[in-house]
């Protein structure tokens, strides 16, 4: 595949044609000017020669036509000095020519009409190139007695022609060094003024090796926009990436619950159909909500219908109760009657389950379970879950550290450190807060949760899962 061109060298091009070709069409208009200047000037030369002729013809005492030159250093006066003149009849028969013509074949051409002019170029035999000028007088050469004479005067053009190409060379020269410093200005230009275009390739092409999270800051308004967009894709999709893989653990992590009322009932003998067919029920639900959680981003409140918690609670009591049966364990529950949940029945089933499994997990005997509503509080954290226990709470430093993923207070313990980052992820998603503390009642750890609430409709009985 060829290589497709840089930006900086499709712009050098663009901008380098136009230049050159306006410079050598400005090369062209002056050469022209100075050109036609130049036989301009030449003309108006010949002409003053022509009345200098004029001025000093003359008949002799022998009534022959004779011109006699007042300025003895005249080029005229001097042999084949390149200037050249010669004065004829209407029929082209020369009276007089220059000292300077001899030995010098000029043609100076056919004659022209008295009061016409014509001026011309020509090339001798050995190839020098002349100007010529012919005019057409009458002449007085005494009172009443005029003659039609054409007087002709030539210079020889390659003095002219040798500084017109001087200038020709200095002309090109000149532009040629303008455009190529002008080339080199336009290159070191079109490379600082694409530096950041060339920084965002590089920084994308290390993104792509895994060398860089994202895009830096600080570009220009008009790749700023690119860099942040470009940015919020990347996080977009390693967002994307990482609710896949949560979803996997959390999925994992919620099917522990089912599972182990499944296996206590199957262990007392005669197993439970209702309880079987329960467990199962939710292990369903729990599949639906995880993989419906992954392929959205969580956190949505509008048009949900509320959730009350305390049928919630209830639930969760009677199936922990049975997961935790080994352990002398009572789950008091203290629900005020109007909290609700506004969101999603999975996330906070999930959320409960997880908090007070925790709690169950780490206590003496003793887990407490309080939710209500906080007028005071915005919609986004009105409700206010606390779940509270006897154990050994959570030391000031770990309480942070215990909510991320894969993280135990105590490593020896079992688990997989899943429960509380699960529930600080649903926390966030809904823009409430997560305190863990400790218990001022039980003196173990004490775990509160502040969610969008709001009471339940009058006559809905709302769905936990």
């Amino acid at each position: 595949m060829a290589r497709t061109p840089s930006v900086s060298r499709q712009l050098v091009f663009a901008v380098a044609v136009p230049l050159v070709l306006s410079f050598a069409l400005t090369v062209f208009v002056l050469d022209r000017i100075f050109s036609e200047s130049a036989w301009q000037a030449l003309r108006e030369r010949l002409d003053q020669e022509v009345i200098s002729l004029v001025s000093a013809a003359e008949l002799t005492d022998s009534a022959r036509f004779d011109v006699r030159m007042a300025d003895s250093e005249s080029r005229l006066n001097r042999p084949r000095s390149g200037q050249y003149a010669a004065v004829r009849n209407a029929r082209g028969r020369v009276l007089w020519s220059s000292p300077s013509i001899e030995g010098v074949a000029v043609d100076f051409g056919a004659p022209v009409a008295t009061g016409r002019s014509y001026f011309l170029r020509t090339r001798l035999a050995d190839g020098t190139e002349l100007a010529i000028l012919n005019r057409g007088l009458e002449w007085d050469y005494a009172p009443g007695n005029t003659a039609n004479l054409v007087f002709s005067v030539a210079e020889d053009l390659t003095e002219q022609n040798a500084r017109l190409q001087q200038f020709r060379r200095q002309l090109v020269a000149w532009f040629a060094a303008l455009a190529l410093l002008l080339l080199a200005v336009l290159g070191g230009l079109l490379r600082r003024v694409l530096r950041p275009v060339r920084r965002l390739e590089q920084e994308i092409a290390e993104v792509d090796s895994g060398r860089r999270a994202q895009l830096g800051e600080g570009f220009p308004r008009e790749l700023a926009g690119v860099a942040r967009s470009l940015n919020a894709l990347l996080r977009s999709e390693r967002a994307r990436i990482a609710r896949y893989r949560d979803t996997l653990g959390n999925l994992a992590h919620g099917l522990k619950t089912p599972l182990a009322v499944m296996r206590a009932a199957l262990s007392g003998g005669a197993p439970q159909r209702d309880t079987l067919d329960h467990e199962i029920d939710r292990i369903a639900q729990i599949v639906d909500h995880q993989l419906q959680r992954a392929a959205t981003s969580g956190g949505v409140t509008l048009g949900q219908q509320t959730v009350a918690v305390a049928p919630v609670v209830a639930d969760l009591r009677v199936a922990l109760l049975k997961v935790h049966s080994g352990k002398d364990l009572s789950i008091d529950a203290e629900i005020a009657p109007d909290a609700g949940f506004a969101g999603d029945g999975g996330d906070i089933t999930e959320l409960l389950g997880n908090l007070i499994d925790n709690a169950c997990k780490w206590c003496r005997g003793t887990v407490r379970v309080q939710a209500r509503l906080d007028p005071a509080r915005p919609l986004a954290q009105r409700l206010v879950i606390r779940v509270e226990d006897d154990g050994p709470g959570i030391a000031p430093g770990d309480r942070n550290r215990v909510l991320g993923r894969g993280v135990r207070a105590d490593e020896r313990a079992s688990g997989h450190g899943l429960g509380l980052a699960m529930v600080a992820d649903t926390v966030a998603l809904y823009g409430g807060e997560l305190v863990v503390g400790e218990s001022a009642a039980l003196h173990g750890a004490c775990l509160e949760v502040a969610l969008p609430g709001r009471a339940p409709e009058a006559g809905v009985v709302p769905s936990s899962g």
